[in-house]
């Protein structure tokens, strides 16, 4: 418990006694009446849910001392109340928006009038928490120089194992009018800190530096860790408790942040106090940042298949276009050649067109696939050929104007294409079947059911006919729909709304439903569904995929610490698959860590690879 305030159960029950007959909640004049009998301190806002119990009401003389100063973003100060409550539950610090630059400094005792109010970063349609906060201020400094309120350590043994309590069903799933419960969920933990000062010690760094100068650690040194050092993002229930973000107070032109990979290690004590912000949740916003100690993490390369081995490969590369500097393409085609060892098709995600994002109605994209191929040949990799179909202009989502594909390369030493019809942006393929019995494409390369509602302002599956040593093999590359709008782990409700899942779900339903059609025709089809599904091999999408046995999501057959392709907010996670057909018996399957761990990245995303004898 916080060390005990003499004057804790008089004045508690003056203040429920208040709220209970509605004085409080009624009008500012009554807060004020209040404040006046008693003065209202940090913990009386905060309250024991979410949300204030004075919320929209003038407070004055609020005492606190000042922890830390925010002069960029969103400007203004902390304050933290010495003198805490006997109620875990009760945060004793809290937020002072300035709007301007602040004029008070760290260690001033100050006096502050303002309206509370609950701000939420990023509105209320992103489902974040919201932040208690006292605004349009009027700060009397008292004294300068006070020793700081003693940071509160938050580590392995402070921060529960269950994540969050489930949402109140009466308030469509939300969890701010629940009491917290600090000692219980992790959630709760930190919310009851929301605003005060905070430390913790040595971390092990499970999310890179990114460009926004923000890292993520973790404080428990055995949470469903991955052997490169990370944390995995296993299943819906493995939120991984101890993920913290980490920023810095000092300006960025006074003090760089550190540059760190994930096992690498924040060492010594980081303290300041604990924010809530729209990208990531709860944030210890550094006044004292530690150092980073670096790993021994490298990028992994994964090995050449055999003669007689087919290895298909798939990697986002990010928005590639030929305005980006070459430094990109060259480091692109460096992994496709060193670390992929050039496989023999490979499916790329996010090629844009020839302009980039410069919207003029340009689709093609073969400007932007001359010089990546040119590039992979420089680094010793084989002559790729592609094949791709033109999307229709701003219909497939993506930055506007970019007009993001996907598109094969291929090594025509060691595969072939099969060319059929090839199809355009609003022509489906179709399975036919061959006079000997086989399945083929009406259209190679050719459009999965572009016309479906569920490929609106999203990506169209591009399906395609090779042959490797006489085998025909049918690829599907994909990228669906993004996770854009669901609301993160750290969500005022929960579980949260993962509202994308919707439209993902018609997506793995209608490329199931064309392997199934292929499958029909020949049920030793040789058929893999690649790509960027944007959704983790246990959810739904992956379940919809897999239906009735008709492909297998080949991450699966990994450890489960070694089934990641992404990084997001410091949980290592799946976004990028392989799926393979039944008649894919035997095969080695390798994600490539070559990006998302890294600070430094080419791309956000790890390719795959899968080699195998068809």
């Amino acid at each position: 418990m916080r060390s005990s305030h003499p004057r804790s159960a008089a004045v508690a029950a003056l203040v429920a006694s208040a709220l209970a007959t509605g004085l409080l909640a009624g009008t500012a004049d009554a807060a004020e009446g209040a404040a006046s009998a008693d003065p209202i301190r940090i913990h009386d806002i905060q309250g024991t849910t979410r949300t204030s119990p004075l919320v929209g009401k003038q407070v004055t003389d609020v005492e606190g001392i000042v922890t830390g100063v925010r002069t960029y973003g969103s400007k203004g100060f902390w304050i933290q109340d010495p003198k805490a409550d006997d109620n875990d539950a009760t945060s004793e610090g809290i937020f002072v928006f300035t709007s301007s630059a602040p004029t008070v400094a760290v260690g001033d005792a100050v006096k502050v009038n303002g309206t509370v109010g609950e701000y939420i970063p990023g509105g209320v349609s992103s489902g974040n928490q919201s932040v208690t906060q006292i605004s349009k201020p009027a700060v009397t400094v008292v004294s300068s120089g006070n020793a700081l309120p003693e940071a509160t350590v938050v580590d392995e043994h402070s921060v529960p194992c269950q994540y969050a309590p489930a949402g109140d069903p009466a308030a469509g799933g939300s969890i701010n009018g629940l009491t917290l419960d600090p000692s219980r969920y992790a959630l709760d933990y930190y919310e009851s800190l929301e605003g005060m000062n905070v430390k913790i010690g040595t971390s092990r760094v499970v999310g890179a530096t990114d460009p926004y100068s923000e890292l993520w650690v973790t404080v428990k040194s055995r949470e469903n860790n991955v052997k490169r050092g990370g944390t995995l993002y296993g299943s819906y229930e493995s939120q991984n408790t101890g993920r913290l973000q980490i920023q810095q107070l000092a300006p960025l032109a006074q003090q760089p942040f550190p540059v760190a990979n994930v096992g690498d290690k924040l060492v010594g004590t980081t303290e300041g106090p604990l924010d809530f912000n729209q990208f990531g949740g709860y944030t210890l916003v550094a006044r004292t940042l530690g150092t980073v100690t670096a790993g021994t993490l490298a990028p992994e390369k994964t090995k050449a298949q055999a003669k007689t081995e087919l290895a298909v490969a798939t990697y986002n590369v990010e928005n590639l276009d030929p305005s980006d500097p070459q430094t990109k393409f060259d480091n692109l085609a460096k992994a496709v050649v060193e670390n992929l060892a050039s496989p023999d098709i490979v499916a790329l995600e996010e090629i844009q067109d020839d302009n980039g994002a410069k919207n003029d109605g340009t689709v093609s994209a073969e400007a932007t696939l001359t010089k990546f191929t040119t590039a992979i040949a420089a680094a010793g990799g084989p002559a790729y050929q592609w094949r791709y179909v033109n999307p229709e202009n701003n219909k497939d989502g993506g930055e506007p104007g970019g007009n993001i594909r996907q598109v094969f390369l291929f090594n025509p030493a060691r595969v072939s294409f099969t060319e059929r019809a090839p199809g355009d942006s609003v022509t489906a393929t179709a399975v036919t079947k061959t006079e000997k019995g086989k399945a083929a494409l009406t259209h190679s390369p050719g459009r999965i059911d572009p016309a479906n509602p569920a490929w609106v302002d999203s990506r169209k599956p591009l399906a395609g006919e090779f042959v490797f040593r006489g085998k025909t093999v049918f690829v599907i590359a994909n990228h669906f729909a993004s996770k854009g709008g669901d609301e993160g782990l750290t969500s005022s409700h929960q579980p949260p709304v993962r509202s994308s899942e919707a439209k993902r779900l018609l997506q793995a339903q209608a490329v199931n439903g064309f392997v199934k059609s292929l499958l029909a025709v020949d049920k030793k089809a040789v058929v893999l569904a690649v790509g960027d599904i944007n959704d983790f091999e246990f959810s739904g999408t992956t379940k919809a995929l897999e239906d009735g046995g008709a492909l297998y999501s080949a991450v699966k057959s990994l450890p489960k610490a070694e089934r990641y392709s992404y990084v997001y907010q410091g949980n290592a996670q799946v976004l990028d698959q392989i799926l393979t057909s039944p008649a894919v018996k035997h095969f080695s399957y390798d994600s490539v860590h070559i990006n998302a761990e890294f600070s430094a990245q080419n791309s956000d995303h790890d390719p795959q690879v899968v080699r195998f004898r068809p």
